[in-house]
């Protein structure tokens, strides 16, 4: 069992593991691997799918394939498997991982077994099998929808869910509080950046200043001040790597204001042209890899190497707050960055930026728009 942060009894899950079959049982720590290797290079690079999911899910998968090869190769075993169904993106996210990491690998995987899906048609099918046989298992009829957890984040899906126009059950939250039942008192707190990571988190806690520095710390910390005030939840329909669209809500607390902060910084250090080609080719393509399961490819090494060089100047600090459901920011700066000049930018002085300077610019960038204007004067046609 892999440990990437979600809120379970990883005993009574040992326990019941044994009690159904199982030989042995693994439970590996993945958390700091997780936050460090994966987590961090998503807010490097402000990775969002389809413009609104974080990939939390998507985010997990490499450590969570990694580790099971690991285990593998430790027993002897010739074969994996995974419970995944066969409509859905993690299928292809954990068997391209493994294949990639033990190219020898078997994979067993039941759902997409005729003799296993004709008996079991969906998740009420295994429920029922579930309480027959006595294994308990979390889900009902009642909420008869699938989650996945993990310290970036819940996802839900399935079920009642499959209606993409029926609204969400509050009950069915598990991380954050409902933004509307949130403190009416907004929390303030500080995130210092350094080469675009997260490594200090300044807040208060019952009136004293609190502080943390290391990453699992920063991050659970981070995800607590978010959850306390309702941020990070969304619902949408995505488009699967299969073909298939798909409804999804998403709590994803923490990471919501790391990615929001850090974005917030970029404009202040980040030099505009890197900045442009990083969203238009690394931040849109590092997301697509993630997403489809192409973690352990050589695109996403590549892609790597292009997020650290453009983090380079990526330093400083971020003053920000959340109320009920929301992220804002107070205010950044930089002691090591100096692209923003206030006195340059500033309507009230002159500065080394002298006005007379944008004459001859706009003059430059007007030359082939009088030739674009001249052209629709002499066909008639209208701008």
């Amino acid at each position: 069992m892999a440990d990437v942060g979600q809120e379970e009894d990883f005993e009574a899950a040992k326990a019941k593991a044994l009690k159904i079959g199982a030989e042995k049982v693994y439970i590996e720590d993945l958390r700091r691997e997780f936050i460090e290797e994966l987590c961090y290079p998503a807010v490097q690079c402000n990775a969002v799918y389809e413009h609104v999911y974080l990939l939390g899910t998507s985010l997990a998968r490499p450590v969570i394939a990694r580790s099971q090869i690991q285990v593998a190769q430790k027993e002897g075993c010739i074969a994996v498997s995974h419970g995944c169904t066969g409509k859905g993106n993690d299928q292809v996210r954990f068997e391209l991982a493994y294949y990639a990491l033990q190219p020898t690998i078997k994979v067993i995987a039941p759902w997409r077994l005729p003799e296993f899906y004709d008996r079991f048609a969906g998740r009420n099918d295994l429920l029922e099998y579930a309480a027959k046989a006595g294994i308990p298992v979390s889900s009902t009829k009642a909420k008869p929808w699938s989650m996945d957890e993990n310290l970036a984040h819940c996802s839900y899906e399935a079920g009642i869910l499959e209606e993409p126009d029926v609204t969400p059950p509050e009950d069915m939250w598990k991380l954050t509080i409902d933004p509307i039942k949130a403190p009416d008192t907004p929390q303030d707190f500080t995130l210092t950046f350094q080469k675009g990571l997260p490594v200090k988190l300044e807040y208060i806690e019952e009136g004293k200043k609190k502080v943390a520095t290391d990453s699992v710390d920063l991050f659970l910390t981070m995800n607590a001040i978010a959850r306390k005030h309702g941020v990070g939840r969304i619902d949408i329909v995505e488009n699967r790597f299969i073909g298939l669209k798909s409804r999804g809500c998403y709590e994803t607390p923490g990471l919501t204001c790391l990615r929001s902060a850090h974005i917030d910084l970029e404009g202040l250090v980040l030099d505009r042209e890197v900045r442009a080609l990083r969203d238009q080719f690394v931040t849109f393509n590092y997301a697509k890899i993630l997403y489809n399961g192409l973690y352990f490819s050589p695109e996403r090494e590549f892609l790597e190497g292009s997020i650290v060089a453009s983090q380079q100047s990526v330093n400083g600090e971020v003053r920000c707050r959340v109320y009920k459901g929301s992220f804002s920011v107070l205010g950044r700066s930089s002691a090591t960055e100096k692209l923003y000049d206030a006195s340059e930018s500033s309507m009230d002085e002159i500065g080394s930026f002298a006005p007379s300077d944008t004459t001859g610019f706009i003059s430059v960038q007007a030359i082939r728009l009088k030739k674009y204007g001249a052209r629709k004067a002499e066909l008639g046609e209208k701008m």
